[in-house]
C-alpha cells in the first residue's frame, strides 16, 4: 500500500510540472554581448539618473514608451523618434525609454514578449529571452537609456546589463525576493506604491533593498547559488495611484515626502502619469503631467525639489487593441497609450 501511495505521489508531481532547458544568462550574454562602448554609455546613463535622484542634476527625468513591447519593428521606430526628441530636449529633460518585456497579470493573460514572443500562447520563453535581449540592445545602441519593470527576479540576470533604470511594480513591492534582488542591482530602482495607494510598503521595500542580503539564487552559468549583495543606495518611490484614486496632487505628494523623510529615505520621487493617476485613460496623462510641472515650478529652490521624474505610457498611435490578428501597427496590446504626436507635443510644451 505504501509503495502504491509513493508511486501515485510521483505521478501527480510529474503531471503537474514539466521543465525544459533554457540558455544560461552567461550564454545569452555571450551570444548578444554588450561591447565596451555600450557598457560605458549605460554606466553614464545610470549615473545621470542617480544625479537627478540625488538633486545634483535639475533636469526632469522622463520615462516614456509603450505599456509593453510586442513588436520589435514598431518599438525600434518609436526608439528612433524618441532618441531624436531626447537630443532636442537634453538641456531641460533626461529622457529614458520605457522598454517593458514582462507584464504583471491580475489573473491570467499575455505576460509579455519575454514569455510569449509569438503572441499565440506557445510560451516560447527561450525565444522570448533572445528576442527581448536583442531588441533592448538595438534600442540601447540608439543612444537611449532603457527602463523596464523586473517582474521575475531571474529576468534581471538576462537583461539587467542593458538597463539604466528599473521598477518594481505595485504587486511585487512587498515581495522579499524582489527586495533581495534589488539589493544586488547596479542601477537605480523605483518601488511603486501598493495597489491600495499606500506608500508604507514601498518605504519598507526601499529600506530593505538598501541593505546587504544573502539569499538563494542562480549564478551566471545557471547553477543554484548562494547570492550575497551589497545593498542598493539608489532606491526611490514611484507614485502610481491606487484603488481609491490618484495620488499625484500636491497634498498626496507632500504626505509621501513627509513619510519618506520620517523613515530616512530619499524624499525625491517619480510620479507615474498613467494607471490609477490617469484613471486608466491614456488621454488624461497630459493633464497629470501639467499638474506635476506646476508643482515643480512652485518650488523654485532646486535643492528642495521633490518631484524629479515622471512616467508616461506612449506608443506610435493612441489607445490599445486586442490580440486578434492582424494587429494594427504601433498600437498597444496591453494598457492604452498616448500616441506619438500627442507625446511629442506634450514634451516639447513642458
Amino acid at each position: 500500500m505504501q509503495q502504491l501511495h509513493d508511486t501515485t505521489a510521483r505521478n501527480l508531481t510529474t503531471a503537474s510540472r514539466r521543465s525544459l532547458p533554457l540558455p544560461t544568462p552567461a550564454l545569452l550574454r555571450e551570444r548578444l554581448p554588450v561591447d565596451r562602448a555600450l557598457a560605458e554609455q549605460i554606466d553614464r546613463h545610470r549615473q545621470t539618473v542617480r544625479n537627478i535622484l540625488n538633486g545634483e542634476d535639475n533636469r526632469l527625468l522622463i520615462i516614456t514608451g509603450p505599456c509593453s513591447l510586442h513588436d520589435p519593428k514598431s518599438a525600434l521606430e518609436y526608439g528612433h523618434r524618441l532618441a531624436a526628441l531626447a537630443e532636442q530636449l537634453r538641456d531641460k529633460a533626461f529622457i529614458v525609454m520605457r522598454a517593458y518585456v514582462e507584464k504583471p497579470r491580475t489573473t491570467v493573460g499575455w505576460k509579455g514578449m519575454l514569455y510569449d514572443p509569438h503572441l499565440d500562447g506557445s510560451n516560447d520563453i527561450g525565444t522570448g529571452l533572445t528576442v527581448a535581449r536583442h531588441l533592448l540592445r538595438d534600442l540601447a545602441k540608439l543612444g537611449l537609456p532603457l527602463a523596464t519593470e523586473l517582474l521575475h527576479p531571474m529576468a534581471a540576470d538576462y537583461l539587467g546589463d542593458l538597463l539604466s533604470w528599473a521598477a518594481i511594480g505595485a504587486r511585487t513591492t512587498e515581495s522579499q525576493i524582489h527586495r533581495e534582488m534589488v539589493s544586488g542591482l547596479a542601477m537605480p530602482v523605483g518601488f511603486k506604491n501598493g495597489t491600495d495607494g499606500s506608500i508604507d510598503i514601498a518605504c519598507d521595500a526601499m529600506g530593505s533593498a538598501s541593505h546587504p542580503h544573502t539569499h538563494l539564487g542562480m549564478d551566471d552559468d545557471g547553477r543554484n547559488a548562494l547570492i550575497q549583495t551589497a545593498g542598493n543606495a539608489d532606491t526611490h518611490l514611484v507614485l502610481r495611484g491606487g484603488h481609491d484614486g490618484p495620488n499625484y496632487d500636491a497634498n498626496s505628494v507632500r504626505q509621501a515626502v513627509t513619510a519618506l523623510q520620517a523613515k530616512g529615505q530619499n524624499p525625491r520621487l517619480i510620479v507615474d502619469c498613467s494607471h490609477a493617476n490617469s484613471g486608466k485613460d491614456p488621454l488624461r496623462q497630459p493633464h497629470v503631467l501639467r499638474d506635476l510641472l506646476a508643482q515643480r515650478q512652485q518650488q523654485r529652490d532646486p535643492s528642495r525639489q521633490h518631484i524629479v521624474g515622471v512616467m508616461l505610457e506612449s506608443h506610435l498611435e493612441d489607445g490599445r487593441q486586442g490580440q486578434d490578428k492582424p494587429l494594427a501597427y504601433g498600437v498597444s496590446i496591453t494598457d492604452g497609450c498616448l500616441g506619438w504626436e500627442k507625446t511629442c507635443d506634450l514634451l516639447q510644451e513642458i
